[in-house]
């Protein structure tokens, strides 16, 4: 049955007719990446990388685009912003930018708050090491707003929003509702990358109202996943708390209120949950109305990265917080992660 899911979400490779083709868009999205660090000291993966994607590749770089969130710089000097006792700065070397692109990646989002850890320079590197790799981003207050990506006729708008002053902040809807009715008409199908939520296991749940943490306001998901569709979003992707969150379809647009971590396999607590490590790829169609979806299970292994978890616990967590937090949810999620419309809605 597995094998026959997958075969659904890989329509772009096996469909039968042109007419299944030309109607449906996959898109996958896949949460924080950070593939080691370099401060406060050399952490980083086995054969310094190379294998960082190895199980999840197949399923990004079979999708007609793939989206993530670049928690860090890449970056191979500068000085931290960061001070004091238990402080986190995520500098990734600029080498490990062609993972990205080997994994497949069109664009990941750098509104987050270890985009700034080193500084404007190291801000400028990411941005570079990206250009080199042809991966388009987005995010930075006063720099891009937004990325468009033609690929097969189709035209993608990505932006990307985060709740520190340095990024484009989801708590401002006026600048929200600017970049998309700006963006809206320039493209096909309209996504939004979104940091925000409290972080850690004990916010797994997706609350009513906003969230604090560290005395910032970490947003309204409910209410800025929902504002952005209102405002032609098609596919809105959350990140930031560090563990998966539920699941919605809100007027046929597609909600992932957090994919949790997703390649960090050091400098974060990687210990149940906080190891899930879904990538979620769904089926839309050319109007963004969402189609059906799979969710790939993986586990992360401290020091490698995201590993095939042939169990779909992550699928399973992401089932049951969808079950609990989305009231009238219209979203079914088998126990292998297909993910589709009630019937009879």
């Amino acid at each position: 049955m597995y094998k026959a899911l997958v075969g659904i979400l890989l329509s772009t490779i096996i469909s039968t007719t042109a007419l299944a083709q030309e109607q449906e868009i996959t898109i996958s999205l896949s949460g924080d990446i950070m593939m080691g660090t370099t401060y406060p000291a050399d952490m980083l993966p086995a054969n310094d990388g190379e294998n960082i994607f190895r199980d999840t590749k197949p399923y990004t770089t079979v999708a007609d685009l793939a989206v993530a969130n670049l928690e860090g710089a890449l970056c191979d000097g500068g000085t931290t912003l960061k001070t004091g006792q238990n402080t986190y700065a995520f500098r990734m070397p600029t080498r490990y930018g062609k993972y990205l692109k080997e994994a497949g990646y069109d664009f990941v989002g750098m509104a987050n708050n270890h985009a700034n850890d080193f500084g404007m320079s190291c801000i400028e590197s990411t941005e570079k090491v990206l250009d080199q790799q042809g991966i388009k981003y987005a995010g930075i207050n006063g720099r891009n707003e937004y990325a468009i990506i033609e690929k097969d006729g189709i035209k993608y708008g990505i932006t990307a929003f985060g709740h520190n002053n340095y990024t484009l902040m989801h708590t401002d809807l006026a600048t929200v509702k600017r970049i998309l009715t700006d963006l809206r008409p320039q493209v096909d199908i309209l996504i939004v990358s979104v940091h925000g939520g409290a972080e850690g296991k004990g916010r797994r749940n997706l609350p009513y109202g906003s969230e604090t943490f560290l005395g910032e306001n970490r947003g309204n998901l409910r209410e800025l996943a929902k504002f952005c569709v209102d405002n032609g979003a098609d596919v809105i992707y959350g990140h930031g708390p560090h563990v998966v969150r539920a699941m919605e379809v809100y007027k046929n647009r597609f909600i992932a209120y957090s994919l949790g971590n997703f390649a960090t396999p050091y400098g974060m607590n990687l210990s149940g949950i906080s190891a899930y490590a879904p990538v979620v790829n769904i089926r839309i169609n050319h109007q963004g109305e969402f189609l059906d979806g799979m969710i790939y299970s993986f586990i992360q292994q401290k020091g490698i990265g995201p590993r095939f978890d042939n169990t779909h616990s992550v699928a399973n967590e992401i089932k049951t917080l969808t079950e609990e937090d989305i009231s009238n949810n219209i979203l079914n999620i088998d126990n292998e992660g297909y993910i589709s419309l009630k019937q009879n809605i």
